[in-house]
């Protein structure tokens, strides 16, 4: 055991964990009121926010309104959202945009007006892009400058945090390792923001970066935070399948523009499953395609948009219509061969409408957060709306807590050997096909509990006190996942982005938020409606 003070110690008054969209806005507003340390595991601009491609849900037409937003929200989320946690995306989320566009944010427009576009589960044109299918990169490409500018926020790139420091539910902090130097550092603050994005990289077929591992998730359940509603996962409908690459986007605005989903017979079938047929919400979409892979005993569907103008979806898709050429694919022309992959963290760290956790002093923001306005199923581009809005909420409510003296704490350097990284790398392809086949899209208690069995076995591999990285991380991955897995098991129904074949239906009773908490038992939640 080292003492903290044979290690290098640094102070801020706000530390920010992660890079993307959420992180960027909550430094950029925690910078107005002090220093502020942003710490990311990679480079500053990789992240879940900069592959977006859809768009930011927002009311800006004069035929849309605050309570068709909310609404469409709410379906989404079956039952599931925080009515007050909604009504503040959706009434701030406007003046947050207005504000980007003030501060020169530029979305995408044609005389004069905004370009809106729809998505699945909207009852309006409200999705507003830039650069077409880029529009993650083009705002946190925008945040980044603005981060960059402000004199006050310092950045660790290839730093990873290691521990949140905590005494009596007070967090004080992180213990963090550089990559670069292979030093441990402590950095001391007020408030502590955790932006570290999602999960979906404990699959095996992922829209996510490498780099969407759920490290946040797993710090804050060490360090005691309530976590909300992980067992909704939501898997992206359409993500390009070839065997042997990674599964690249398929924009859900593709299916706004109009494009159908075929089978193998190279039939529609949405229509007769659900009245918006291809734009109805993420979770039914991905769950039908599901059964007509096994149906027709086969690893993909189709996507067509032989039907639409091929020079409007070159233009609108850009990004996607050149990345499927790499492929001897044409958009406009041939039919694309899709299937869901995981895509999003529907819960998370629960907080209040401030961003903050049940640790004074620990906040969450952006997908890691459990807000209460996801539910149980994510209403397509409500994810940078809700970055926006709950990284300003959470940056404002930080920068007015008081500084809490503590004694210096005992941490345990962490140490990098290269020895065990084929050992993590195999046992997180291991876990990644676990989770696939047995806590994917469709889930039975039979699957979740040989999925818990076999991430136990894992567990007892390694040692007891772990002070080694590769280590932590497999720790870290098992515990998210055994998470997961508890979570879909107690959730005796199917609702959202959580389907159980055993449990074909919502239960009315079940209609709460399920929480878990280190050494704690399981508790169900009311909604507030």
């Amino acid at each position: 055991m080292a003492h903290s003070n044979s290690i290098e110690i640094k102070e801020f008054d706000t530390i920010i964990i992660g890079s993307g969209l959420a992180g960027l806005t909550a430094a950029y507003h925690a910078s107005k009121k002090g220093s502020v340390a942003i710490i990311t595991k990679s480079q500053l601009d990789i992240s879940n926010s900069y592959y977006a491609q859809g768009g930011i849900a927002a009311v800006t037409a004069p035929e849309d309104s605050f309570e068709s937003h909310i609404q469409d929200t709410l379906v989404a989320g079956r039952g599931l959202c925080d009515f007050d946690a909604v009504e503040i995306l959706v009434r701030e989320g406007q003046k947050c945009v207005h504000e980007l566009i003030s501060l020169g944010m530029e979305f995408d427009q044609e005389n004069g007006e905004f370009v809106l576009g729809l998505e699945g589960g909207h009852s309006h044109r409200r999705i507003l892009h830039a650069g077409g299918d880029a529009t993650g990169k083009g705002l946190t490409i925008f945040m980044l400058k603005k981060v960059q500018e402000q004199t006050n926020i310092k950045v660790f790139e290839y730093t990873t945090v290691v521990e949140l420091l905590t005494e009596n539910q007070i967090c004080t902090g992180v213990q963090a390792f550089d990559f670069m130097t292979g030093k441990n550092v402590i950095f001391r603050s007020k408030a502590t923001i955790i932006a570290t994005g999602g999960l979906s990289r404990i699959y095996d077929r992922t829209t996510n970066p490498h780099t969407a591992t759920g490290d946040g998730i797993a710090l804050a359940w060490d360090a005691g935070a309530k976590i909300a509603d992980i067992e909704f996962i939501q898997f992206h409908p359409s993500a390009l399948y070839i065997p042997g690459e990674e599964a690249f986007l398929i924009s859900e605005a593709v299916r706004g523009e109009g494009a159908w989903l075929l089978n193998q017979k190279g039939e529609r079938f949405m229509q007769h499953i659900h009245p918006l047929a291809e734009l109805a919400p993420r979770d039914v979409v991905a769950h039908a395609i599901y059964n007509q892979l096994q149906l027709h005993h086969s690893d993909f569907v189709y996507l067509s948009l032989k039907h639409l103008n091929p020079e409007l979806i070159k233009k609108r898709f850009s990004t996607i219509y050149h990345t499927l050429l790499k492929y001897d694919i044409d958009l406009t022309s041939d039919l694309l061969p899709i299937s869901p992959a995981a895509h999003y963290m529907v819960g998370g760290i629960q907080t209040d409408l401030n961003g903050e956790t049940n640790i004074e002093g620990l906040f969450a923001c952006g997908e890691v957060a459990s807000t209460g306005v996801m539910g149980a199923n994510r209403l397509a581009s409500n994810s940078l709306l809700e970055c926006l809005v709950f990284g300003k909420r959470a940056a404002e409510r930080a920068s007015v807590k008081i500084e809490v003296k503590l004694k210096p704490e005992n941490v345990i350097p962490i140490s990098l050997n290269q020895e065990n990284e084929t050992f993590f790398l195999e046992t997180k392809n291991q876990i990644a096909g676990l989770m696939s086949k047995k806590a994917g899209i469709v889930r039975s208690a039979e699957k979740l509990n040989e999925a818990i069995v076999e991430l136990n076995v894992i567990k007892k591999q390694l040692p007891e006190k772990i002070n080694e990285y590769n280590l932590l991380k497999i720790k870290h991955i098992t515990d998210i996942c055994t998470l997961i897995c508890e979570s879909a098991l107690i959730r005796t129904e199917s609702r959202g982005g959580h389907i159980r074949e055993d449990y074909k239906t919502e239960n009315p009773e079940l209609c709460l938020h399920l929480i878990q908490q280190k050494d704690h038992p399981y508790q169900f939640q009311e909604v507030r409606k």
